[in-house]
Order: structure tokens, then C-alpha cells, then sequence
């Protein structure tokens, strides 16, 4: 056997070489990012030590533990949290200030008080979202902390409630303006312009497959429903990234409004190219080739291509421009003559995608500072929307019960650091509530992660600080841990143990400018914070969160509900945003038919809502009621008829002009629906 010899120019080694070195350098520039994250943690975490020591605090540790919390891997996730968890801190130590005057002398009535406004706490984190929902949560557990300090190991309210409040809300700011001046000093902030490249994806996205379906009318359409159910997944995760640039940015905040209308845009135009899609596909071939060329010829050029990003990067360059072009093509479909309703429907639909389109360019304005048209909230007011009541009672109960548990198991025994258990029981439980199917994981991940941070805690404190006499081998020492521990928690995986880490070991180490080395106070309170997240962890196991199927079935039955309470004349000022909010809090684990029964629903309300007047203008406002009676009993069958017979009545009319064409175009939009989902709008169907 003979061997081929290396090339003598050694060619392959520096081949080998150069791959080595381009890999090493893409594991630096990965590990680039989470390394300055953690640095910048355990810079917050020393600047908030340092005030707090300087002012003689009595637990700096919280400065430290609030500098961890807020601290982000991106700037404006960053403040947006300080803010809110400032707002939150002041709730909770004026409630708990409150609780104490009102049973100074109860200790039980005290404790039931406490795991009240515990369980409303959960139930507001709940409904709420992102930053208002931590907020919510903070509240909650605040008050336990301030009560854990005033209870000591007897339980006992020493009614010091208010210097307490004063403390702790002192100590706490002190950690959020410690982050936030670490953070704006080190981070300049990018996340008005990633927003902005999303939502011009988005949009160009949409525009562009709509245009393909047009184009494709009368031959064999392809399958869009998968794709219009990535592009609404995509839209509903818009949500943090929205509430961070309102956290970068005092000048987006005032026009916050005009985000949330981009968003209900996007998810008009996908209510509308479904509609569109699903009418093309039961037209004849030459009639849908025919009416969908009537309607494209109106579809802007600039807006119908998707090549890449470069095309995203140029509807964000100017999307104020794209938004006029947009609306104008939209006023141009809306007087657009049409001699079928077909054709009516489809013009009008296009509008309605165009529409929506201009309201997401017009949000995108806002974002790279071109001229953006203000919009104020519907009806004058922001409305809260609650999609479904149930998961956030359940959560309450939880939290009522978890909270009541802990604090009688400390009673019965006793137990010096129980208090504490009672706190980190109702941080756990509160902030896990809202996670719905994942709040189990979430829970076990936070109590390994808390169990974790007691073991560095403790090989710290008894074998790395007791030689420590300065500050700055003080703080070299929490470096040796919140760096890499920060560094990890900024990785997309296993955030939920790194993250109880982080936070965890501040409060367990407990530095003072008097540290105490005694083992045994510190394995107790070590122990009864493990023992707390535990106890949190086994409710949710006891008292389980709805099912996703459970709370997908819900959502549809609610939805159904307020159909048919629209059908019976019922007024609904924010019917879509109602809809979209129901439509982003189905599970994931949802199946595509329950989100497109969902979306039928929304277009048959939308449909309602524009007929009625149009029918009482015309004259035939009692036959449209007597459908839309038929609908509201579960009787889809029956309310197509009565439609067909009132599209019959549109078209004798004495006034056949677009009014009326308008009319039958809603009139055949809606038995449309009811005839491809009639099962769904008929289950449950009242006697």
C-alpha cells in the first residue's frame, strides 16, 4: 500500500488553518453580544451596590436584585421595564401600607389580604401583555416583600409598613436608574428601525402574494392559506418588539396609537386577501380571469415586489410616499364601476387590502420619521382587550391558593424564614401565571435556576468574600458569576433557568457593608427561597392551566358568541380589534381550521356591520334582519336564503346604483362564509 504525500507547498495545512481562524472568528462575533450583556449586568448590579452602601441601606441587596431585573439585552426592553416596574412598586408598597392600617392587629386577616391582592395581581398580569403584564406582577409580589419584612419569624405585623415602603421603593429605583444609566450609556438603541424592517416585510410580503393571487385567477390557485397563517403568527409577535421601541422612544410613545393601528392593518389586508382568495377559487375560469384584471390593473407597481430585502429596506426608506400611492389606489377601487356584485366584491376587497397596507406605511412614517398622518384611539379611549376571562380567574385561584398554602405551612411551624417563602411562593407563582401551557416548565426552570444561584451564592459567600476587604474585590468576585451567568441568560435557550440565576443570586447572597458569615441563617434563607419557587412549582401541577385545546375551543365559542350578539343588534364600536385580540391569544398548538373559523367569523361581523346601513337606506332593513335573525340561531342555512332572496330585492330596487351593487357584494361575501363554515356557525345553535 502507498500514501499520498502532502503537498510540499503545505497548502492543505494553511487551508486548515484559514477554516480554524473563520470559525473562530464567527464564535466570537456570536459570543460578542452576550458577553457585553453580561457585562453590562454586572456593571448595573455593582453601580446599584454602590449607591445603596454608600447610602447605609438596610438591604442593598434589592438595589442590586432591581438593577438585574430591568437590565435587557436590548435598550429600550430595558427602560420600558424600569418604567414599569417603577409604576408597579409604587402600587404594591402603597397596598401593602394600606393592608397593614387596616388589620394592624390580625395576622391572619393580614396574610388572606396579602394573597388577595396576590391573586388580582395574577389576574391583571393575565389579560395584560409584556412590560404592563410584569408591571401587574410586581405589584403583587412587592407587597410580599415589604410584608416579609415587617412579619419577621413570628408572623406578627410590627406595623413599620410605611418606613418599609419608603425603603424598598428607595432601593428598588435606585437599581432601575443604576441599570438604565449602564444601559443608555453603552447601548444607543436599534429597535424603532428593526420594527420598522418588520413591518415593512410584513406589509411588502402581503402585497406581493396578493398581487400572485390576482394574477393566478382562473387557473389553479395555489395553496395560501399556510401562507397567510405565517404572515398572522409573524404579526401577532410584533408585540414585544413594539413595547420596546415605546421603552427607546418619549416620541413614539405619544403616537403609540398609530403602531397598534399598523398592526390591525396588517391584519385587515389578510382578512381581506382571504376573502378574495376564497371567492376567486368558486368562479368559473374565465370570469374570475376577467374580474380579477378589472381589479389589478389598480395595484400600484411599486408595491408588488418582493425580491429580497433590499425591497424591504426601500419600503421603510419612504413609506409615507408608498402610503399616499396606497390610499389613492384604494379611493380609485372604491369608485371603481362594477357591473356584478363578483366584481363589486372583489374592488372592494382590494381596497380594504390597500387600506390596511397604508395604515402598517403610515405606522412605518412614525419609525423612520417621514411625515405620518396622527390617528387617535377608537371611540376616544384605548380599550382594554380580554379575549377570554377564564385563564386569568384560574390564575388568580392559583396564586389565592399557593399564597394561603405557604403562609399556613409557615404558621403551623414556625419556621424562622417562612416569610421569605411567602415572597419567592408569590414571585413565582405570579410571574408564571400568564405563561398558560409553559408555566409548569417555566416554574420547575425557575426554581432549578433559583437553586442554582443558592449554590454559587454560597461557594461565594464562604469561600470567596471572607478574604475580600474593598469594594472592587467585591466586585470583581460577582463578576467571576453575573458575567458568564449574564451571558447565558442572553441566549435564546434555556432563558427561563438562566434568567432565576441572575436574579436570584443577588437576593441570596444578601451583600451588606456588614456582611454576616453565618452558615446557618444563610442555608435557611437559601432554603426557604428554594422552597417558595418549589411550592409555586407544584401548584401549577396541582391546579393546572387550561389546555390549549380547552382554551382554543373558548376562544371560538366566544367569538361565536359575539356573532351572533352582533346579529341581534348589538353594537360593537371595536368588533375587529376585538376579533384580532381573540385571534392573537389562540395557542399555538391551534389547528389552522379553528384560526380560519375565527377569521370567517370576523368577516361576516365586518360584513354585518357595513350592510345595515345600506339595507335601511334602501328600504330592506327588515329582510335583512330576518338573516341575520336566522344567523344568530345557528340557522346558516336558512340566513343564505333569506340573503339570496334579499340580493334578489337589491337588484329590482328602483336605486341600482354602487350603492346598491355595494350591498349585494356584502350579501355575497357573507353567504359565502356561512356556506364554507356553516358547521361552525352553527354549532351550539340556541333553541
Amino acid at each position: 500500500m502507498t500514501s499520498t504525500p502532502l503537498p510540499a507547498d503545505g497548502s492543505s495545512l494553511r487551508s486548515n488553518a484559514n477554516f480554524e481562524m473563520t470559525q473562530l472568528k464567527a464564535l466570537l462575533r456570536a459570543a460578542g453580544p452576550p458577553l457585553l450583556f453580561g457585562v453590562r449586568l454586572w456593571a448595573s448590579v455593582c453601580l446599584a451596590l454602590y449607591v445603596a452602601f454608600w447610602l447605609q441601606l438596610d438591604n442593598a441587596y434589592w438595589a442590586g436584585t432591581s438593577a438585574a431585573i430591568v437590565c435587557q439585552p436590548h435598550l429600550g426592553a430595558s427602560l420600558r421595564k424600569g418604567w414599569f416596574r417603577m409604576i408597579g412598586t409604587i402600587v404594591g408598597a402603597t397596598v401593602i401600607v394600606l393592608l397593614t392600617a387596616c388589620f394592624p392587629q390580625d395576622r391572619l386577616l393580614f396574610l388572606v389580604g396579602l394573597a388577595l391582592w396576590g391573586a388580582a395581581c395574577a389576574l391583571i398580569a393575565t389579560i395584560l401583555s409584556n412590560f404592563a403584564a410584569y408591571s401587574a406582577a410586581l405589584a403583587g409580589y412587592t407587597a410580599a416583600i415589604i410584608a416579609s419584612d415587617q412579619l419577621g419569624a413570628t408572623g406578627g405585623v410590627n406595623g413599620d409598613a410605611f418606613m418599609l415602603a419608603v425603603t424598598r421603593v428607595s432601593e428598588i429605583s435606585i437599581g432601575i436608574v443604576s441599570g438604565g444609566i449602564i444601559l443608555a450609556g453603552t447601548d444607543f438603541g436599534g429597535a424603532r428601525r428593526r420594527l420598522a424592517m418588520l413591518i415593512a416585510s410584513l406589509a411588502a410580503g402581503i402585497t406581493a402574494h396578493f398581487g400572485r393571487t390576482l394574477a393566478l385567477a382562473g387557473s389553479e390557485l395555489p395553496d395560501t392559506q399556510s401562507v397567510r397563517r405565517d404572515f398572522v403568527r409573524r404579526v401577532i409577535a410584533l408585540g414585544p418588539l413594539i413595547d420596546e421601541t415605546l421603552g427607546e422612544s418619549s416620541q413614539i410613545r405619544r403616537h403609540s396609537p398609530l403602531l397598534q393601528r399598523a398592526v390591525d392593518g396588517l391584519f385587515a389586508a389578510l382578512a381581506g386577501w382571504r376573502a378574495i382568495s376564497n371567492h376567486l377559487a368558486r368562479l368559473p375560469c374565465q370570469q374570475a380571469q376577467a374580474e380579477s384584471a378589472a381589479v389589478q390593473q389598480w395595484l400600484p407597481p411599486e408595491l408588488l415586489s418582493l425580491r429580497g430585502q433590499a425591497d424591504s429596506a426601500r419600503w421603510a426608506t419612504s413609506p409615507g410616499g408608498l402610503r399616499r400611492i396606497s390610499e389613492a389606489a384604494a379611493r380609485g377601487l372604491i369608485d371603481l364601476p362594477a357591473g356584478t356584485p363578483s366584481q363589486r366584491l372583489l374592488a372592494d376587497k382590494t381596497a380594504e387590502v390597500l387600506a390596511g397596507i397604508s395604515h402598517a406605511l403610515n405606522g412605518m412614517a412614525l419609525l423612520v420619521a417621514d411625515p405620518a398622518r396622527p390617528v387617535s384611539p377608537r371611540g376616544g379611549i384605548i380599550h382594554l382587550r380580554v379575549p377570554d376571562w377564564l385563564p386569568a380567574l384560574v390564575n388568580a385561584g392559583r396564586a389565592f391558593a399557593t399564597i394561603v398554602t405557604v403562609a399556613l405551612f409557615w404558621i403551623a411551624t414556625a419556621w424562622p424564614s417562612g416569610a421569605s417563602a411567602i415572597t419567592f411562593a408569590a414571585i413565582t407563582v405570579i410571574l408564571s401565571a400568564p405563561r398558560a401551557d409553559q408555566a409548569y416548565a417555566s416554574a420547575v426552570s425557575f426554581t432549578t435556576g433559583t437553586f442554582l444561584a443558592a449554590v454559587f451564592a454560597a461557594i461565594v459567600a464562604f469561600a470567596v468574600l471572607p478574604g475580600l476587604e474593598t469594594f472592587a474585590a467585591f466586585g470583581i468576585a460577582m463578576g467571576l458569576f453575573l458575567i458568564p451567568a449574564g451571558a447565558l441568560a442572553a441566549q435564546p435557550w434555556w432563558t427561563a433557568m438562566f434568567i432565576p440565576m441572575v436574579v436570584n443570586f443577588v437576593p441570596i447572597l444578601g451583600p451588606a457593608n456588614a456582611m454576616s458569615y453565618d452558615t446557618v441563617q444563610f442555608y435557611n434563607a437559601a432554603v426557604a427561597i428554594v422552597a417558595g419557587t418549589g411550592a409555586a412549582a407544584v401548584s401549577f401541577r396541582l391546579l393546572p392551566p387550561l389546555s390549549p385545546a380547552f382554551r382554543t375551543r373558548r376562544l371560538q365559542a366566544l367569538t361565536l358568541r359575539d356573532l351572533r350578539r352582533l346579529a341581534r343588534g348589538r353594537v360593537f364600536n371595536d368588533w375587529e380589534s376585538r376579533i384580532h385580540g381573540r385571534l392573537s391569544a389562540m395557542p399555538g398548538e391551534a389547528a389552522p381550521l379553528q384560526r380560519a373559523q375565527v377569521l370567517a367569523a370576523l368577516s361576516v361581523g365586518t360584513e354585518i356591520i357595513q350592510l345595515r346601513p345600506v339595507a335601511r337606506r334602501l328600504g330592506f332593513e327588515p329582510n335583512l334582519e330576518r338573516a341575520l335573525a336566522a344567523v344568530a340561531r345557528g340557522r346558516s342555512v336558512t340566513a343564505t336564503a333569506i340573503l339570496a332572496h334579499l340580493d334578489e330585492a337589491f337588484a329590482s330596487a328602483a336605486d341600482t346604483g354602487p350603492e346598491a351593487l355595494r350591498g349585494r357584494g356584502s350579501i355575497l361575501a357573507m353567504s359565502e362564509v356561512l356556506t364554507q363554515y356553516g358547521s361552525y356557525f352553527d354549532a351550539g345553535a340556541p333553541g
